[in-house]
């Protein structure tokens, strides 16, 4: 009778520790992530969709600025720098002016995501994901699964890993498209161009 009860009380404890343990990793995660207030990386980002005869490569470079947005900026197969600030996307032009991007709502909320990751700030992804987090605070991955049901609808998960700075991303749509971002060369981001402080709203 006291194996069973003890038993019993293991399979009730056994979700709230590990719970306990899904956020103190994470928690460590973000606090290693919101030690870096300006970092560079290079990317290699790879989609693919059903409707593709092959998958789509570009490549380029990732600023990110804490309290101030990032700059998401193709080098091939064409040039293109996209800047997400706060709420607002836009496309930059060759002087550094702003373009505001329409129907931009998905890639905005992502971006919007990954810069409260990077910030360490998980009480803003929690409000629209559920958070998953396995590995060590050496080698870490985060799962994140929509909460509201008209995302579901469309975004499956997004899954981030790293170790001191983030390494990777993956999303998967419902539709069978997937997005998978290889960063590599991450580093801190040193001083930032003319263009880069105008595109970012940096005196």
């Amino acid at each position: 009778m006291r194996r069973m009860t003890f038993l019993l009380l293991l399979c009730l404890f056994a979700p709230f520790a590990r719970a306990q343990a899904d956020d103190a990793l994470l928690q460590s995660v973000l606090a290693a992530l919101g030690q870096h207030t300006a970092v560079r990386a290079d990317f290699t980002q790879t989609r693919s969709n059903p409707a593709l005869e092959k998958p789509q490569v570009s490549q380029g470079q990732l600023l990110f600025v804490l309290g101030h947005g990032m700059l998401w900026q193709t080098r091939t197969p064409f040039a293109e720098t996209l800047a997400f600030t706060g709420t607002q996307a836009a496309r930059i032009g060759p002087q550094g002016q702003p373009h505001p991007m329409r129907d931009a709502r998905g890639v905005t909320r992502i971006s919007q995501m990954l810069q409260a990751m990077l910030a360490g700030r998980a009480d803003e992804v929690r409000r629209q994901f559920h958070i998953a987090a396995s590995g060590s605070a050496a080698q870490w991955t985060l799962r994140l699964v929509p909460k509201q049901e008209r995302m579901a609808r469309v975004l499956g998960s997004i899954e981030l890993s790293g170790d001191a700075y983030l390494e990777g991303i993956r999303i998967a749509m419902r539709d069978g498209g997937d997005t998978d971002i290889r960063f590599n060369r991450t580093r801190d981001a040193g001083a930032l161009s003319g263009l880069e402080k105008r595109a970012l709203g940096l005196p």
